[in-house]
């Protein structure tokens, strides 16, 4: 009898979970059950899988409302006709179409309309649904006639008065008002509920016509869908056996250019992974990866392979991935196995410049009624909660701010607040809006609307309405096509390095880079700031103490650096055994045999399978069912559980002791959901070392290409200043040489117009490219006659001293301008461009600090560009130990002078600890760590130089001062200002650092670790 059932995924709407909906309906004894969510299927795959479990028949269904109107309920008779639902959204979604008050002509849809929106005339399938409260006007004349076209509608949408509560609630947050100002049609009417069915029937018992179409409809509507039939593009060439045919030749003919000597080794194992790929039937998937990246490859792009696709030799042949699996003894059963019931995926990474190219491609090739993003589900976020319903309670903006920022025992106890945190509480998990997935695509068989409506999110690529979880569920296969920052970098740098120095590099070839001495010594000693993945100061860090220099301890690295081994314990462990080999046993004679490379440690996702495989006996795939299922790729604690007890009763049938099981799978748990996969790491590590070689060798070049790339890890200041190391000059922006991003012609480097604050988007194109029509600005009153612009800015490039050029002072350049700008009109522009000279003005001689250029940089840079920070303190003194000799100080106490580039937050029992990172008056770097009972007494007081005094700490290699003291020290006034007293130390505020917060607990010490570091018992 309820045709009409909501859960909280009608955004800002419903308040049930689908379990609880399905829960109600299954004590009530029903055996159907339609979900109509608001314009959306976004529960409907669980919702089939919840009811089936209570033996309930589930419907599909879709409400459709337009800005709130309830225009009609559609009820698909079978699944065909949910597409023809969701083509009439996705028109409406992606097109603009507008919702007609009257259903189209569906074909295997019902239409239930409300009493407010009826129909002259309807169809056979449509039909007028009455509510309880409605039934009294069917005595009216004008509804008699229709009776035998009517149903019961008793809509679904909350359980208790706390559940209409909190409807209203999200009513005031969806419309951004108060809830007192909330009209009835802004709200589900209060009896929307599960009813019981005799009172229903009961208040129809009148018009046994309606409840007997009401029982047609659930009798004649069903759900039926296949979740184990594979929903992706089936084939690449239109049928099995051509793709078949085409992925073994393409195989073999990568195999001989990958491997030139005939590698047997090489041979088998394409033969055996072609063998299974097939009987997967994922041979159309892997060559449509292939065509993607031949797409790429022909534009000139670079790519990376990564994630488990890497481990695929046939991958590697394909060019689809640079890694061979062979040299790093990768496990295939980690891509693909007989019996992996979900599929897997490819990761791919471009230049952030060139997805977009890429994503146009793959939805021309292949069809937009074929392709589409998964969607996301982004929840109501625990602070923004307090917020969001403080507003609807009317809160003024003073108030709403403490409740989001301050902790919960600080919130005043009134009612209000009361009310708020017991509603936010029910709130947190349920959905908010639907977002697009950062990567996610799907490539479908059939029409993609067979399975969801699309929506079209800023962005501009439509998504589906549910997320990655149900369509690896529904038997899709994602594509996941990323983008960073570091491939930007890389090619970039290739391109400058060609146009600067006319030097070609085939950076795609690894034997240029990989394992290469001069990248080696950079690595070993942490000299990789811009280098990606390998930037940041725990990494550079963590490469110190282990002296890393090659790339398989570059490999483990880049996994061990991740949350999960590090927070067990096992980075510092591997850190110890790493630098001193003969200090410890391996605990059982199989972590020495499959995980010698890493002495006796997991490191990889693949150590699960190799321990699971080998110490406890459990077949390959198994032990990648044991993977996911601690990785969170399962959402079944069930499933969890059972290969858990798999693992135990596997090992005990090996004879191994319950004591010695327990610690191995102790360490399993411990990291598995966050450590990397080999291959993973390994394409991480291609590409440091891709960064590293340029960095090296054309570190000019380099820093260039990773500030037009935005960076990474830290400030356009840092990649500036190590430009600057690497022995560049540093020049401001200039009218006559910069372009908008940052140039190099051969070791002068001239910033770009971007860094200019407040430069509009269109004069930093429109300068460069008027320069290289009209040829070099002459003067400014020659740049003033060709590119319009007005009085302020032209100022604020005075300022950044954009007109050096001309030989004026900045303060003779300002008033020319204003003498220029006043008799100027814009209709003069371009009329004596050539022939007049500029007008000469005598003006008085003008003094002038040399330290008012710094001033300036910083307040339109953000940084000092002529000269160092250190250069604008009142002090002379510069510490009395420098970066470059601080290994020699371990436990003894230094003072140092320092400019401060990061620090990250990370909390503790006592507090929040920090660590910072520092450069001395040399331009080192060094990294500090500050207690919380310290920090309580000597904070941070944000960007600028500290005086500090600590001891020295050396571990493994890499030192480190614990702060004991620390003070801010005082920059000299700001000599702009020197007759406005209240303005000299205005900008002094606008030097920056780069903060980073962490919420994970600290790292254990090696006391807390528990890692057995001898042989166990057998």
């Amino acid at each position: 009898m309820f045709l009409n059932c909501h859960t909280y995924h009608s955004l800002r709407f419903g308040t049930l979970s689908i379990e609880n909906l399905v829960a109600q309906a299954a004590a009530m004894g029903l055996r159907e059950l339609a979900l109509t969510d608001i314009n959306t299927v976004s529960a409907l795959y669980d919702f089939k899988k919840e009811c089936e479990k209570h033996g309930i028949k589930p419907i599909a269904g879709i409400e459709i409302r337009e800005n709130n109107r309830l225009l009609y309920i559609a009820i698909a008779r079978e699944q065909s006709g949910l597409g023809e639902i969701n083509r009439l959204l996705t028109h409406h979604n992606c097109q603009g179409i507008p919702l007609s008050l009257q259903a189209p002509d569906f074909s295997q849809v019902t239409i239930i309309y409300p009493m407010s929106n009826t129909p002259e005339t309807l169809r056979p399938h449509e039909y007028i649904g009455v509510r309880e409260q409605e039934v009294n006007r069917l005595i009216r004349r004008e509804w008699q006639p229709h009776t035998g076209k009517m149903v019961v509608l008793q809509p679904v949408t909350f359980h208790t008065q706390t559940d209409y509560n909190l409807h209203r609630i999200l009513r005031a947050i969806d419309g951004n008002t108060l809830i007192s100002k909330l009209t009835g049609d802004d709200c589900c009417a209060q009896n929307e509920t599960f009813r019981p069915l005799s009172e229903l029937t009961h208040a129809f018992r009148r018009y046994p016509e309606i409840i007997a179409n009401t029982r047609k409809i659930l009798r004649e509507s069903d759900f039926h869908f296949n979740y184990s039939a594979p929903k992706n593009k089936q084939y690449y060439t239109g049928n099995k056996e051509e793709d078949e045919k085409l992925l073994r030749k393409l195989a073999y003919e990568g195999l001989k250019k990958r491997y030139p000597q005939n590698d047997t080794e090489a041979y088998s194992r394409t033969e055996r992974e072609l063998q299974v790929i097939s009987a997967l039937n994922f041979s159309g998937y892997f060559l449509i990866t292939w065509d993607i990246i031949q797409y790429s490859k022909s534009k000139g792009f670079m790519h990376v392979g990564r994630g488990s696709g890497a481990n695929s030799i046939v991958s590697y042949c394909l060019g689809i991935t640079d890694i061979c699996p062979l040299e790093l003894n990768l496990y295939f059963e980690r891509f693909l196995n007989l019996n992996r019931n979900s599929p897997p995926d490819f990761d791919i990474d471009w230049s952030w410049q060139h997805r977009d190219t890429i994503l146009e491609y793959i939805f021309d090739k292949y069809g937009r009624d074929h392709v589409a993003f998964c969607g996301t589900n982004v929840e109501f976020k625990y602070r923004s909660i307090f917020r969001e319903i403080g507003k609807a309670f009317g809160l003024p903006k003073e108030e709403l701010d403490a409740l989001a920022t301050r902790p919960l025992h600080t919130h005043d106890a009134n009612s209000v607040v009361q009310r708020i945190h017991k509603y936010g509480n029910l709130l947190e998990k349920f959905p908010n809006q639907r977002s697009m997935h950062s990567c996610g695509i799907l490539i479908s068989e059939e029409p993609i609307t067979n399975f969801s409506a699309l929506e079209m999110p800023p962005k501009g690529f439509p998504i589906v309405q549910f997320d990655m979880h149900v369509a690896e569920e529904i038997g899709f296969e994602k594509f996941d096509i990323l983008s960073q920052r570091g491939l930007g970098t890389i090619n970039d740098c290739v391109k400058i390095i060609r146009k600067n120095q006319g030097i070609n590099i085939d950076i795609t070839d690894t034997a240029l880079y990989k394992d290469e001495t001069l990248a080696n010594e950079f690595l070993s000693a942490g000299k990789t700031i811009g280098c990606f993945y390998i930037e940041s100061p725990a990494m550079r860090g963590l490469l110190r103490r282990l002296k890393c220099d090659n790339y398989k301890t570059l490999i483990a690295a880049s996994s061990i650096i991740r949350p999960g081994v590090a927070q067990s314990g096992m980075m510092r462990e591997y850190i110890f055994r790493h630098n001193n080999p003969g200090k410890f046993e391996y605990f059982h004679p199989v972590f020495k045999e499959h995980l010698g490379d890493t002495y006796g440690i997991m490191v990889y996702q693949e150590d699960v399978i190799k321990i699971a495989l080998h110490y406890g006996g459990v077949s390959a795939d198994q032990g990648d069912i044991l993977r996911r299922a601690m990785s969170g790729k399962t959402r079944s604690l069930k499933k969890l559980q059972e290969v858990k007890d798999h693992f135990f009763v596997c090992s005990r049938k090996r004879g191994h002791p319950e004591e010695l099981s327990r610690e191995v799978y102790r360490q399993i748990e411990s990291f598995a959901g966050y450590s990397f996969c080999k291959a993973h790491s390994a394409s991480y590590a291609v590409e440091s070392y891709q960064s590293l070689y340029l960095k090296a060798y054309y570190p000019i070049e380099f820093m260039v290409a990773a500030i037009n790339n935005g960076g990474g890890f830290y400030r356009t200041e840092v990649y500036v200043h190590e430009c600057r190391m690497a022995g560049a000059a540093i020049l401001n922006p200039c009218v006559n040489h910069s372009e908008t991003e940052t140039t190099v012609y051969g070791t002068e480097v001239f910033l770009g117009l971007q860094h200019i604050e407040k430069l509009e988007n269109s004069l930093m194109v429109l300068i460069p490219e008027e320069r290289k029509k009209g040829g070099p600005y002459t003067s400014l009153e020659n740049f003033i006659r060709r590119v319009p612009i007005g009085t302020e800015t032209l100022q604020t490039l005075i300022f950044t001293g954009a007109f050096r050029f001309t030989g004026k002072q900045k303060n003779e350049l300002l008033i020319e301008a204003r003498m220029l700008m006043v008799n100027f009109r814009p209709e003069h522009r371009f009329l004596s461009v050539f022939g007049e000279p500029p007008l000469s003005y005598q003006l008085p001689e003008l003094k002038r600090s040399p330290y008012e250029d710094a001033f300036d940089e910083i307040d339109i840079l953000g940084f000092p560009v002529s000269c160092s920070p250190f250069d604008l303190l009142k002090t002379r003194y510069r510490g009395s130990v420098m970066a470059a000799d601080l290994l020699k100080y371990h436990k003894k106490q230094v003072k140092m002078l320092a400019y401060l580039i990061s620090r990250k937050h990370v909390p503790t029992k006592r507090g929040t600890m920090f660590f910072g990172t520092w450069i001395d008056a040399e331009g080192e770097y060094f990294d500090t760590a500050h207690f919380p009972d310290n920090l309580k007494e000597y904070p941070f007081q944000g960007g600028g130089c500290y005086l500090l005094l600590g001891t020295v700490e050396v571990d493994f290699h890499f030192p480190t001062i614990t702060i004991q003291k620390m003070a801010k020290m005082p920059f000299i006034p700001d000599p702009r200002y020197t007759s406005d007293p209240d303005r000299q130390y205005e900008v002094h505020r606008k030097i920056n650092e780069d903060v980073s917060m962490t919420w994970r607990k600290p790292y254990p010490q090696e006391h807390e670790i528990g890692l057995p570091r001898m042989k166990m018992n057998n």
